[in-house]
Parts: C-alpha cells; structure tokens; sequence
C-alpha cells in the first residue's frame, strides 16, 4: 500500500468516518503495526495544529472585518490609527476573545501532551510478578504487519466481510472460576483491566463471551458474568469459598491455565501472609506459571481457600494468593452499588469434602474457565 492510501485509511480513521466493523478491523491493524499506530497518532497531532492555525485565521478575519464595520459606521477614525497604534487598538478592544483563543490553544497543548504520554510504556520493577499471561499465536511479526497492510488496500471496499471472518485479538490470558451457576465468575482484574472484550473457555473448549460486571483494583478481584446465549447455567457449584484463613502447612492445590487446558499443581499453605507481610494475600509453597493469575487455589476439603495472583521474581516455588475472604468483600460492596445483584449468592458447602484429590478435580474441573481479555 502507498502513503496516499494508508494516509487515506488513518484520516477516515480520526474523522470518524469508517464504519464499526471498519474501525475494529483499523484498531486491530494499529496494535499489530507500530508504523500505522506512529503514523495515526503524528496525523491526529498535524491535524489538530492545521485547526488551530485555521481558527487563529478566521479569528485575525473577523477582527479585520469588525475593524472595517466600527471604521463604516464611524465609530472609530481609521485614519488616525496607523501602523502599531492600530494594533494596540484592536488588542486592547478585542484582548478577551484573544485570551480566550489562548486558553484554548493551551488546553489542546496539554490534551496532547496528556495523548503522548498515555502512548509511552511505563516500566515496572516490581519484585512481583503477575501471573496472568501472553498469548503466543497471535502476536504479530513484521512479515504479518506487511500483509495486513496489503489486506487493507486490496480490500478496502469489502473490510466488513473480512472483519467476520477474523477472531477478536486477544492479548492477556489467565484463569477464573464460577461463584454462582447463573455464570459469574471472579478473577484477577489486572488479567481484564482495560480490556473492551472478554471471553472465556472451559476445559471442554467452549468459547462464550463475558462481560466485566465490577473490578476492585485495591483488591486485585474482577467479577464477570457469561453474557452468551450458548452457556446454560448450573444448578450448584461442588465446591465453597472459605470465609477464614487456612492454617500454616495445610495441603492446597490450583487448576490453572498456563497453556491451553487445564493444569493441577499441589502445594501447601506458608504463611498467612503475602509479600513484606501483605495482609491482603496468604503466601503459598507452589509451583505457579503465568496464566495461572486468578486461579482457585482449594484445601484438602475442596474449598477455596485464595485466587492465585503473583509469584516472586527472586525465589522458586513462591507463589501468592488474594485470601478468599476478600471475594465475600468485593460481592457485598458489588450489592451494595447495584441492587441488581442481590440475588448473586457464593457457594458455602463443599459437595466434594472427603473424596480423594483425583476425585474432586474431576468434579471441580468443569467450573474453572480460561480467561482471555484483549
């Protein structure tokens, strides 16, 4: 494609103009293609500079022709106004609508800053490290960039037909569990936070989308709900979330998803506490993988007991968990800001206490969802 047409797409792009599906096809292309997200956001600037520059036209037009109006109408003697004098004239009349363009100037040079800034990476140093996870197959490489830029001048004229034949590219994968049969679940937010979709997967490999109903940052929790004519709600959930604390060395285990299904690990509980004596999390003896973030982590009576969500960088085997008395805190506040989830009820009782591990994985499998948010 040349510059015309891919300068063509971008203005269409920042005027408004493309249509739905045409404006996801371009967002898509500008996440995969790091020369079209440069090129729309130093067009989006140009173009803010070239209405700036009109408007400070049409203003020095409208001073020029109210100058020639109050001259006419012999309110001023034109004559006697030359060179600076004039100006000092028509700026002291005329300095409130100036000051006003000012501002507005100034607004648009920090809007801009603002826009620059957002776009530039942050760096994290974090000792922590989440464990929500990439997901490899649909990361792009220059050659792929190259296509998608042919795609879009070959097939500029019938993008609409192409957009449905192509998945949501999804860019953050983890894991999550039901706490109510009607379909929602509870995950890690920072798996979700920023995401425009969301969908999940259970371990036979049915897809439904979902839709964030609240997340609580503070707490690292996100709630969702199966919002998909295809998912058929549960009677019951096999296992209870646990209102206390677990003690020191008591057997635990996960499902996660650090690949594509499902994966158990088992460990035991090490401390009360999570990282420098958080308070919010309980320390676990476990091997952890990225993917794993919002993971159940379940005792030897199968009740979750946390949601997996961090590991430590500088040490094996050390994993934290959001203590699952927080999930009882992020419902209540969730009811008491929306009276539509009064119904949403936590499983209490444990159907699978005293069976064998083996046999409560097999029963508790079916409940736990790989999450993907873009």
């Amino acid at each position: 494609m040349d510059d015309f047409q891919i300068l063509d797409a971008v203005e269409r792009y920042i005027r408004g103009e493309m249509s739905p599906d045409e404006r996801l096809h371009f967002e898509n292309l500008r996440k995969t293609s790091p020369d079209v997200d440069q090129m729309v956001v130093e067009h989006t600037l140009f173009l803010q500079q070239m209405n700036r520059f009109a408007e400070w036209k049409k203003f020095r037009s409208t001073l020029h022709d109210t100058h020639i109006n109050l001259s006419e109408q012999g309110k001023i003697d034109s004559a006697k106004l030359k060179g600076k004098a004039k100006v000092v004239y028509l700026w002291k009349r005329y300095k409130r609508v100036a000051a006003i363009a000012a501002i507005i100037a100034g607004v648009t040079t920090l809007s801009i800053s603002a826009l620059v800034n957002y776009l530039t990476p942050k760096a994290d140093n974090a000792k922590v490290q989440e464990l929500s996870r990439d997901i490899p197959n649909l990361k792009q490489q220059q050659s792929s960039q190259v296509d998608e830029m042919n795609n879009l001048k070959n097939e500029v004229n019938n993008i609409k037909n192409k957009i449905n034949q192509q998945s949501i590219p999804f860019k953050a994968g983890g894991t999550g569990f039901l706490i109510d049969g009607k379909g929602y679940l509870v995950t890690n937010a920072h798996i979700v936070h920023t995401s425009r979709h969301i969908a999940v997967t259970n371990n036979k490999g049915d897809q439904f989308r979902a839709v964030l109903v609240k997340e609580f940052l503070d707490k690292d929790i996100a709630i969702l709900k199966i919002d998909d004519d295809k998912f058929k709600p549960l009677s019951s959930i096999p296992y209870g979330i646990s209102k206390v604390e677990s003690d020191v060395a008591e057997p635990i285990f996960t499902l996660g998803y650090p690949r594509n299904d499902i994966v158990y690990s088992e460990g035991y509980l090490s401390a009360k506490t999570g990282f420098n004596g958080d308070t919010l999390s309980c320390q676990l003896g476990i091997a952890a993988n990225r993917g794993n973030s919002g993971g159940p982590v379940f005792n030897h009576e199968g009740e979750v007991i946390g949601i997996l969500s961090t590991k430590e960088t500088e040490a094996e085997g050390v994993a934290f968990a959001i203590q699952s008395k927080y999930i009882y805190t992020a419902v209540s506040e969730l009811k008491k800001d929306d009276t539509a989830y009064q119904n949403l009820r936590l499983p209490v009782k444990s159907s699978v206490r005293g069976m064998d591990t083996k046999q409560q994985v097999k029963k508790i499998e079916d409940y736990v969802f790989f999450v993907k948010g873009d």
